[in-house]
């Protein structure tokens, strides 16, 4: 049995659908089991009950456990876990001050390489479902605001983030590798926004704010001041430099990495 965790989330579901789909057997975990919409033959169950009997392999979402992972993961192998599929982020490659995203995601790939299990840390880049935080102004106008217009970054769709972690967890060829992942295509958040209005059938257009705007409204929501000032100097270290593309992506699944314009026809109705 494979548990996932974060399982209907915005990756998860993703795994979810990946697994079923192979016929395995898979156990979701979500905060609301009752109201979960799951395949056919998935079993849910809530996260905190921490279920991994009779489960022989994890996907493990971070956000699940960002207050600590030591329980969760203690549990899982006492159960009998031994394989863990991590959903990390290409910011572990460069741990260390100024970088807390990083220095997190590189600290639970290092307790979880401690463990006697096999793994593989998946580490994607920009994740094109960030797009959604527009979703709200989209609806009310044509503009959209952020930071640094020409900030360039390579999106990945969630599908396919979620299509690289059900090989991880069904196969043996990634067992000890970290692949990073990103979009097929270099984009700026500009033309990330022109994107979604062809879409959705009408031209929008993004409006560049000031770097302290920005800050303010990032403490204002989940950001501490740390985490703010490190998007804020990776998004202006971006900015007219192109994205690099991983051809980890296509390698990995056998197809090209859905583009932007995939996503943002895919999710028109968030948009609405």
């Amino acid at each position: 049995m494979i548990v996932v965790t974060g399982a209907t989330g915005n990756v998860g579901r993703y795994v979810v659908k990946e697994l079923a789909e192979a016929g395995a057997e898979v156990r979701a975990l979500t905060r609301d089991p009752e109201n979960a919409r799951l395949p056919s033959g998935v079993t849910a169950a809530r996260t905190e009950d921490l279920p991994f009997d009779g489960a022989d392999a994890l996907f493990l979402n971070p956000a699940v456990v960002w207050g600590g992972a030591d329980a969760l993961l203690r549990r899982a192998t006492e159960q009998g876990v031994r394989r863990i599929v991590l959903l990390s982020s290409s910011a572990a490659l460069d741990p260390g001050p100024g970088n807390p995203i990083g220095t997190h995601h590189r600290e639970l790939e290092l307790a979880i390489e401690a463990m006697d299990v096999e793994w593989t840390f998946i580490r994607p880049g920009a994740f094109a479902v960030n797009s959604l935080q527009w979703a709200e102004e989209i609806k009310s106008g044509d503009v959209v605001h952020g930071p640094y217009a020409n900030c360039r970054t390579a999106p990945i769709h969630e599908a396919d983030m979620g299509e690289v972690a059900a090989r991880a967890l069904l196969g043996d060829d990634l067992v000890g590798r970290a692949p990073v992942l990103t979009g097929p295509e270099s984009l700026s958040f500009a033309d990330q926004a022109r994107i979604v209005g062809e879409a959705i059938g009408r031209p929008l257009r993004y409006e560049e704010l000031p770097r302290e705007v920005v800050r303010e409204g990032m403490l204002r929501g989940f950001a501490t001041p740390e985490i703010a000032d490190s998007l804020l100097d990776m998004f202006e270290a971006g900015v007219g430099v192109p994205a690099e593309i991983s051809p980890e992506t296509e390698r990995i699944t056998g197809h090209p990495g859905r583009t932007f314009a995939q996503w943002a026809a895919d999710h028109k109705a968030d948009f609405s």
